[in-house]
């Protein structure tokens, strides 16, 4: 398979559980197939459709820590509306160190997008900064079959059952306000750092990934 490599590293990172809003907030190992979806967003600087994309992509990052961090609670008015009443309080935050993302795609128009992004390209919130560099010419990627080397990644739950933390994690959001998910699914969250193990997964095995190669599963986008 020939696809652009694009590399997208950051000195931290963190994804949020959904429906997460309080208490100690922690991170996902791996950023949802959403997050991805609007760093090529905000590249584009417009909402793409991102109808029937192939996308695959491959995280890892070199620590984990707990920060504190001061959010503001602002309070409605009697309509429901923000008002100028606002309350500090501090949170405990997980943050991952050192990140990178890598995405593989072949929509060449979109890879454009990334080599002069139209906003900030983001792994996670408005702080989490980070640089972009995509690869000049399509590279190969073997094809294989029942990869063994699945990791740093989230894999439909449905049909592979793969081993890892499971959760329900939006494919997309709307365009509209409020933003309706799209293509909720229970995903298996493989972290970077587990060892090999057989699937029932066809990757695309990267060599130059992880310490031995990683096999890229490719996401399949519908929205119904």
């Amino acid at each position: 398979m020939e696809v652009y490599r694009i590399e997208i590293s950051s000195w931290t990172a963190s994804f949020r559980y959904p429906n997460l809003i309080s208490g100690v907030q922690p991170t996902l190992d791996v950023p949802p197939i959403s997050t991805v979806l609007g760093i090529l967003n905000a590249a584009a600087g417009k909402y793409l459709e991102h109808q029937n994309l192939e996308l695959g992509y491959y995280f890892e990052y070199a620590g984990k820590t707990l920060d504190l961090e001061t959010i503001y609670m602002i309070r409605a008015d009697s309509k429901g509306n923000p008002s100028n009443n606002a309350k500090s309080n501090v949170i405990k935050r997980e943050i991952l160190a050192d990140a990178k993302l890598t995405i593989f795609l072949k929509d060449e128009k979109i890879v454009d997008y990334l080599r002069n992004p139209y906003y900030d390209v983001l792994l996670g919130r408005s702080g989490d900064l980070a640089m972009v560099k995509v690869s000049e010419s399509p590279i190969t990627l073997k094809k294989v079959e029942n990869a063994n080397k699945v990791k740093g990644q989230i894999i439909p739950f449905k049909n592979y059952l793969l081993p890892g933390m499971i959760q329900a994690l939006p494919q997309y959001f709307s365009n509209e306000f409020p933003r309706k998910n799209l293509g909720t699914s229970p995903y298996s969250i493989v972290k970077f750092s587990v060892p090999d193990f057989t699937t029932n997964v066809t990757g695309y095995r990267d060599e130059s990934l992880g310490k031995s190669g990683v096999d890229i599963f490719f996401h399949q986008l519908k929205f119904d």
